[in-house]
């Protein structure tokens, strides 16, 4: 089956959707099928089954800024490529957001999937939604990976939603070399994420006055935030701020490091991050979302404490790295929770979707579609 995998987000910018959309696209071309991304891309994209659509434009969206492409240029790229692949299935993700999923769902050249990532709130449904209740019809299947996201498109597009999850590639994650750790052998905290109030980096540096002396912090990524607190932190030798890191760079830290920390606030619709970390054998200490309880089971495979509580988490944090026996087991059950949530298992259920819409219904025996009159040419509507 040939499938067009549709991202309005920049594939060369790290983000959770770009991600299951690459990685989804490697499950379906190593189970045989030829897939291409179609998404836009700041530079040259990652893998050549990419098709770019153009440059993105940052975007306020969800309190954090999404790298969208809604220009003219970037959907007419999008129509050739649909055009010149002959595509079996479009498979959109994201399908509202602004871009090249939009005009596909729009279009509607071949059968669409849809998949509804986000969770909280989001300004474009709450104000346009009667439109994008209509251009969400067009969807033959809609799909979700949280609770917390059907219900964001529940409220404002309808519908019925098959529920899945997100995949995570185990292996790329279990088996990578893990990258040198810091001299003096003191454990190491990973924090891996856009440095914006949403995913309380805040949080986790007012809880480093408790932690011991002897800990490193690795701090990926950047954002609005980045310089504020690298200025009001920039006495603590035991901060290092590593800027965006490459996808393998990522897997190789977090193979390396003793604790992923994601102190999030709110927002998070599925805890992808905690199930790579998982994968990769870090202990969890995470927030308590219901997206993250998704992934990782409250202390049993991570320990999770109040959103914005920091005493809470300087607390977890000192307890896993106090207590290796401890840490040992939530790395054990975490890296078998991994293995549920595989990216081949997720693909094989996507097939499924795919060859539902593709199929054509049967026509009952005996019954033929009348043809349709148009007006003016002395047909009825």
């Amino acid at each position: 089956m040939r499938v067009g995998l549709v991202c309005p987000y920049s594939i060369s910018v790290p983000g959770g959707v770009q991600e299951q959309v690459l990685g989804l696209a490697r499950s379906l071309r190593a189970k045989g099928h030829p897939t291409r991304i179609l998404a836009p891309s700041d530079g040259p994209p990652p893998d050549g089954w990419v098709t770019p659509l153009g440059n993105s434009i940052p975007t306020a969206a969800n309190g954090s800024v999404a790298p969208i492409a809604p220009d003219p240029s970037a959907q007419l790229r999008l129509i050739r490529a649909v055009r010149d692949e002959g595509f079996d299935v479009l498979h959109l993700h994201e399908p509202m957001v602004p871009g090249a999923c939009m005009t596909a769902c729009l279009l509607k050249p071949t059968p669409l999937v849809g998949t509804f990532h986000a969770a909280g709130e989001s300004a474009s449904y709450q104000y346009l939604f009667p439109a994008l209740r209509w251009l969400a019809g067009r969807l033959d299947v809609r799909a979700v990976v949280s609770a917390e996201a059907e219900a964001l498109a529940q409220e404002h597009l309808g519908g019925t939603y098959e529920h899945l999850f997100n995949g995570i590639e185990v292996e790329r994650f279990a088996s990578v070399d893990p990258w040198p750790r810091p001299e003096g052998g003191g454990p190491v905290i990973f924090f891996l994420g856009r440095h914006e109030p949403r995913k309380g980096l805040d949080m986790l540096l007012a809880a480093m006055a408790t932690l011991p002396a002897d800990v490193t912090v690795w701090i990926g990524s950047d954002g609005p935030d980045t310089e504020r607190l690298r200025v009001r932190h920039a006495g603590d030798p035991r901060l290092v701020w590593l800027g965006r890191l490459s996808d393998d760079e990522k897997r190789r830290r977090l193979r390396a490091a003793d604790v992923f920390c994601a102190p999030s606030l709110r927002g998070e619709s599925f805890g992808v991050v905690l199930l790579e970390a998982m994968a990769a054998g870090a202990a969890i200490v995470a927030s308590d979302l219901s997206g993250y309880r998704l992934v990782a089971r409250p202390d049993v495979d991570g320990l999770l404490v109040e959103p914005g509580a920091v005493e809470a988490l300087a607390g977890a944090l000192r307890t896993v790295l106090a207590d290796p026996a401890r840490r040992a087991a939530l790395v054990a059950s975490g890296s078998e929770r991994a293995r549920t949530f595989s990216m081949d298992l997720l693909a094989d259920r996507y097939l499924e979707l795919y060859e539902r819409v593709s199929t054509p219904a049967p026509v009952a025996r005996g019954w033929r579609p009348r043809p349709v009159r148009r007006r003016g040419e002395g047909w009825l509507p």
